[in-house]
């Protein structure tokens, strides 16, 4: 009886010292938090590292080498998104339409069923990636103005947690032809703080 008592106690030692070290070895998914300084106010939204990485390292990459700053919200459709993140909608930058542009390559979706993001939807305050078909992302985004059952088309990287009624005051600009507004909305200046 004895015996098995200490064994036990040596077994559960084992597993608890094994498992702090296996714990350990695992890295951890941070979230990150973006702060987009508009002409309208500031926003700010965590990222959803674990639901998609290769989004959110994308995001993350443009944003410091300062590709969005000074870029616009180009289309706004009340009580459903404001959307922005393209050059050609920068007089400065423009080498196409508005609306089409990007930062120069294409990557892939990340629609996992099985993320809580995913599972949660088009929600307010949610951050996705437009796109212009399947595997079509780059650089252009929109933040959800109201929940919306849209198609699971478009990655959910990120979630608004300060700032949305900016987001909602920018939803209300009065806009043009396809969805412009008349006074350009400026990302002045997009900064991105935690993470690795």
């Amino acid at each position: 009886m004895k015996k098995n008592y200490v064994l036990a106690i040596v077994v559960l030692i084992i597993l608890i010292v094994g498992g702090y070290f296996i714990f350990m070895e695992i890295p951890k998914i941070q979230k990150r938090i973006v702060t987009i300084e508009t002409s309208m106010g500031t926003i700010k939204f965590e990222t959803y590292d674990a639901d998609a990485p290769k989004t959110v390292q994308n995001f993350i990459t443009l944003a410091q080498k300062g590709f969005y700053n000074n870029l616009t919200f180009h289309r706004i459709v009340k009580e459903f998104v404001i959307q922005g993140g393209d050059p050609n909608c920068n007089p400065s930058t423009s080498s196409g339409p508005c609306g089409a542009g990007g930062p120069g390559y294409q990557f892939e979706d990340e629609l996992n069923p099985a993320a809580e993001s995913y599972k949660n939807g088009y929600q307010k305050g949610v951050v996705a990636m437009a796109n212009a078909g399947p595997n079509t992302n780059g650089s252009q985004f929109f933040i959800m103005l109201a929940d919306n059952s849209l198609p699971h088309n478009y990655t959910i990287f990120g979630k608004v947690i300060s700032g949305q009624d900016v987001v909602d005051r920018i939803g209300q600009v009065p806009v043009g032809p396809q969805d412009r507004p008349l006074e350009p909305i400026v990302m002045k200046k997009v900064t991105v703080e935690g993470g690795n």
